[in-house]
């Protein structure tokens, strides 16, 4: 099973997340490199190098950009996606997670749960969009597309 053994998330020119949303990259990030898959699919009749990949991720000129490498440096593949599909989502996301957040400080267990069982829902769409974004490009479970739609968030946020 091929996976991602290393990501790096290139958020240079991007304003300084709040605690919250730095708190959600490092859980996102450290649950992803524990356990994900990660596969290049065949391409015509071009030579796909085996995981474990290095991915980076980046927003350059209004679309997600996927830079994948072997394990040894190697390019692997590129490919952009555009934003536009993952737009609503992530609003939905970052107003729900604002309310989880707000909701952890001041509601009883019964109503966070609630809230939180909605940011769950979004999430899953999120990771479902991802999916259906990298077909062809990349296979993904989907956990570790939820994990990776934490981090388009991310990038999102600062972008």
């Amino acid at each position: 099973m091929s996976h991602i053994a290393q990501i790096e998330l290139d958020d240079r020119n991007l304003p300084p997340p709040t605690p919250e949303i730095e708190q959600e990259r490092r859980v996102a990030m450290f649950d992803l490199m524990e356990e994900n898959s990660f596969t290049l699919p065949k391409r015509d009749d071009r030579v796909v190098p085996e995981g474990p990949y290095k991915v980076g991720l980046s927003i350059r000129d209004r679309r997600l950009v996927f830079d994948v490498q072997t394990d040894a440096g190697e390019p692997a593949a590129q490919f952009l996606l555009s934003l536009g599909p993952f737009r609503q989502v992530v609003k939905d996301y970052f107003a729900i997670c604002k309310s989880y957040f707000d909701a952890v400080k001041n509601l009883p267990p019964a109503q966070i749960e609630t809230i939180d069982m909605a940011r769950r829902g979004i999430h899953d769409e999120g990771a479902r969009v991802l999916e259906e974004r990298l077909e062809g490009k990349a296979i993904v479970d989907h956990d570790t597309a939820r994990r990776l739609f934490t981090l388009i968030c991310v990038l999102h946020f600062g972008g």
